[in-house]
């Protein structure tokens, strides 16, 4: 994008949600700025980072723009003032975004993304056939692992509300899955199309953190989801709110949220589940426990009985964050 692109590049929206992202957002920005063969039109929402994020953009981007150019070709900023979580922030760009009818496909990217050249413009010219798709999946790595996969889409266990990555943990060349096994498409990394968008509105807001993307992609109706061979991302999880990376923990804040969004999840979609997740959650807490990870096992304990996130976490969040989760 620091180059004009030809009037038949294909245009793709993308929405990039920042909290607390001042050592990653630059990098993900300059991989961008390097696609290739495509018209991007960047919205990036920062949800009220209290670090240098802001700076740390407005610094990579000299030609930023402003929230009322938010979704045309180029980099817009969209300061909301306020962490009302990470769908808050999604739904937010997408709504500035949707309102250009020449954009068909809005591609939802972690801060902590970096992306190969060619691969917007796959994602972009992506036939997923006669029937269209809601959603298009596409391999995701680990960014310090990039010779393994961390997802190629996710399916869900309906007895307790745990989602599995498929192709976890394999070769980055290993083949690409069927994808009619694919339940939901990382938020990390999701494109979804304008049809989706209409169909199944905004995401859910009241999960806060986690569980958004399989919620909003169990709205699809019969739209199926289609996968992107070729198209790869390289993601270096957990660097702002401590999500699970290859040879670690999550973090308490992490267990808190992600385990309270799959309570909620298997309340609202299969409640039938909560009895074996409630089991799930009993027997992993107690491993944790076992592992000398203590404040890990309380956290995601908490989080699934819907208790109040334990001191250290509710510490962590911000005025409006407490308010947004009714704490």
């Amino acid at each position: 994008m620091a180059e004009p692109h030809p009037a038949t590049d294909p245009a793709l929206g993308v929405v990039i949600v920042t909290y607390r992202s001042s050592d990653v957002i630059a990098a993900c920005i300059a991989s961008l700025r390097a696609a290739t063969g495509v018209a991007l039109h960047v919205v990036v929402v920062d949800n009220a980072s209290p670090d240098d994020t802001v700076e740390v953009i407005r610094a990579a981007v000299p030609d930023l723009m402003g929230a009322a150019e938010a979704g045309q070709e180029g980099i817009a900023l969209i300061e909301a003032g306020a962490n009302g979580g990470f769908a808050a922030g999604v739904n937010l760009g997408l709504a500035r975004l949707a309102a250009n009818p020449a954009l068909d496909r809005f591609w939802l990217l972690n801060p902590d993304c970096v992306v190969p050249p060619e691969t917007p413009a796959l994602l972009v010219s992506h036939d997923p056939g006669p029937r269209g798709a809601a959603m298009i999946a596409h391999r995701v790595v680990y960014g310090d692992a990039p010779d393994t996969i961390q997802i190629d889409g996710g399916v869900i266990d309906r007895r307790t509300g745990i989602t599995h990555n498929l192709n976890q943990f394999a070769a980055a060349d290993s083949p690409a899955p069927d994808p009619s096994r694919i339940d939901f498409v990382t938020g990390a990394s999701l494109v979804a199309t304008r049809a989706h968008l209409e169909r199944a509105g905004p995401m859910t807001e009241d999960y806060f953190l986690y569980y958004e993307e399989v919620d909003w992609a169990l709205r699809r109706g019969d739209l199926p989801i289609s996968y992107c061979e070729g198209a790869v991302v390289h993601h270096v999880a957990g660097t702002a709110i401590g999500s699970q990376r290859m040879g670690s923990v999550a973090s308490p804040f992490s267990q808190y949220f992600k385990h309270r969004a799959r309570a909620m999840f298997l309340r609202r979609h299969f409640p039938a589940g909560l009895i074996g997740g409630a089991a799930w959650s009993l027997a992993k807490a107690a491993q944790l426990r076992a592992q000398g990870h203590g404040a890990e096992a309380a956290a995601l304990l908490w989080g699934f009985f819907g208790m109040a996130p334990p001191a250290p976490v509710l510490a962590s969040l911000s005025p409006d964050a407490r308010a947004k989760i009714g704490r």
